[in-house]
């Protein structure tokens, strides 16, 4: 499986303690891009459990659709 994510910050992000779960002691990193307290684990992965492997997919406003074709541009071709 293929699944679009687009991200708006253009920096790392910097974890400290304040971050750590007080409850669970952990910190989760998503890795899936799609939560919505990113880079934060919310568990919105669990949505992408039944995607197909030779699917590419775009999940707008929590809806997964899949897409035939991604096409990129080069910023710098803009």
């Amino acid at each position: 499986m293929t699944r679009l994510v687009e991200l708006e910050d253009s920096g790392p992000r910097r974890l400290d303690p304040s971050d750590i779960d007080d409850e669970k002691g952990d910190i989760a990193v998503c890795q899936c891009g799609l939560s919505d307290s990113f880079p934060f684990c919310d568990g919105s992965h669990r949505a992408t459990r039944d995607e197909d492997d030779d699917a590419t997919y775009v999940y707008e406003d929590g809806e997964r659709r899949e897409v035939e074709r991604v096409v990129t541009v080069d910023s710098n071709d803009e």
